[in-house]
C-alpha cells in the first residue's frame, strides 16, 4: 500500500514538474520568410532579442524577397521580408492591409574575381550595363583599360553571375540598370527575377558568393555585407555627379538623404542613382511586411514589441554588420507606422 502511494506521489510530482517546465518554455514563435539581403543582420537581431524577451523566438527562412512576398500574401508567415516594395496591384491582392516597415538601408556592391586585380575597379553605368547585357565580354576590353589605367587586365572572358530566385537584391540592381541604360530598360526591365541575357545563375546571396569565389574572371552583385564578410572585391561606380564612389555606410547614407525627400507616406521609394557627389548609386531600403490588423493577439503584441526594439535599440548595431541605420527623421516616422498595428483580443 505504501509503495503504491509512493508511486502515485512520484507520478504527481513528475506531472507537476512537466507542467511547470512546459509553462517555463512556452512562448511565441514568430514565423518569417524573405530577403537574403538583410539576413546577416536579421539573424543577429533575432538572437540578441532572446535576451530582451526570452518568451519569443523567430523562425526565419531566407528564401528571397519574392518568396517572402508570396508567403505574406498567402498569410502563411507572421512577417515577410523584402528589398522590393509591393506595387499597388500586389497590395490589392492581399487579404488585408499590409504595412511596409523600413528596417535599414543597404548598398548593392558590384563584386568580381579577377586574379591579380585588387578591389576598387572603376565602372561607368554604360560599361556595367554592357557587361550584364553581354555586349562587353572580355576583361581586356579597351574601355575597362581606359577607366582603370595601370591595371593589368587578363585577356579572359567575363563570366556574369546573377540570381535565379525571386530576389530583392536583383530588383534593386535591375532598377539601377534600368535607370542608367535605356537598352536595359526596354529589353530586360526591373524585377525580382528577369530574363538575364548572359551568365551563370545562383539562388540566394550565399550561393552568389560561392560562385564568385569559385569562378575566376567572374562579376556579380550582392549586398555589401556579404562582400565585406567574405573579403570580396568591390567596384567603384560612377555616380550622377561624375564621381567614382565605393559602397560604404557614408555613401549609402548620402544616397538616402537625397532619395528620402521624395518618399511616399507608405515608405515605398527607390533610392538608386540619386544625385549628390558622395552618393553611391545602388542603394535600397529593406522592409518587413506585416498586416496592420493581427489575427493572433499574442503574436501581434510580440511583433510590435520586437519592431519597436529593433528600431530604437538594435539599429545602433547595424553598422557593425555594414548596414546603414535609418536617418532619425525617418525612424521617428516609422515608429508611428508601427503604432498602427493592432492586436485586439
Amino acid at each position: 500500500m505504501l509503495t503504491t502511494m509512493r508511486i502515485r506521489l512520484v507520478a504527481l510530482v513528475l506531472l507537476t514538474c512537466c507542467a511547470a517546465a512546459g509553462q517555463a518554455f512556452a512562448g511565441s514563435v514568430l514565423q518569417g520568410a524573405g530577403a537574403t539581403f538583410p539576413y546577416p543582420l536579421y539573424n543577429k537581431w533575432f538572437k540578441d532579442y532572446a535576451a530582451v524577451d526570452p518568451d519569443v523566438s523567430f523562425n526565419y527562412e531566407a528564401v528571397g524577397s519574392g518568396g517572402g512576398i508570396k508567403r505574406i500574401l498567402a498569410r502563411t508567415v507572421d512577417f515577410g521580408a523584402s528589398d522590393k516594395f509591393l506595387t499597388d496591384a500586389e497590395l490589392e491582392t492581399a487579404p488585408a492591409k499590409l504595412l511596409h516597415i523600413p528596417t535599414v538601408l543597404g548598398a548593392v556592391a558590384v563584386t568580381y574575381n579577377v586574379p591579380g586585380v585588387a578591389s576598387g575597379l572603376k565602372f561607368t553605368p554604360q560599361v556595367l550595363s554592357d557587361i550584364f547585357l553581354g555586349k562587353l565580354t572580355r576583361w581586356s576590353d579597351p574601355r575597362l583599360a581606359r577607366l582603370n589605367p595601370g591595371v593589368g587586365f587578363p585577356d579572359a572572358a567575363i563570366v556574369v553571375v546573377h540570381r535565379t530566385d525571386g530576389s530583392g537584391t536583383t530588383s534593386i540592381f535591375t532598377d539601377y540598370l534600368s535607370s542608367v541604360s535605356r537598352e536595359w530598360a526596354e529589353k530586360i526591365g526591373t524585377g525580382t527575377a528577369v530574363n538575364w541575357p548572359v551568365g551563370l545563375g545562383g539562388k540566394g546571396s550565399a550561393e552568389i558568393v560561392h560562385q564568385i569565389v569559385g569562378t575566376p574572371f567572374s562579376i556579380s552583385y550582392v549586398e555589401i555585407a556579404y562582400v565585406l564578410e567574405n573579403n570580396l572585391c568591390a567596384a567603384a561606380l560612377k555616380n550622377r555627379s561624375g564621381r567614382f564612389v565605393r559602397p560604404t555606410t557614408l555613401s549609402t547614407r548620402a544616397a538616402a538623404v537625397s532619395g528620402l525627400k521624395n518618399m511616399k507616406n507608405d515608405y515605398r521609394v527607390s533610392l538608386v542613382n540619386e544625385p549628390g557627389k558622395d552618393a553611391y548609386p545602388i542603394v535600397g531600403l529593406t522592409w518587413l511586411l506585416v498586416y496592420q490588423e493581427q489575427n493572433d493577439p499574442e503574436k501581434g503584441k510580440k511583433l510590435v514589441e520586437f519592431l519597436t526594439w529593433e528600431l530604437t535599440k538594435a539599429e545602433k548595431m547595424t553598422s557593425t554588420l555594414f548596414y546603414t541605420p535609418l536617418p532619425k527623421k525617418l525612424a521617428d516616422m516609422v515608429l508611428k507606422e508601427i503604432s498602427k498595428i493592432t492586436f485586439h483580443k
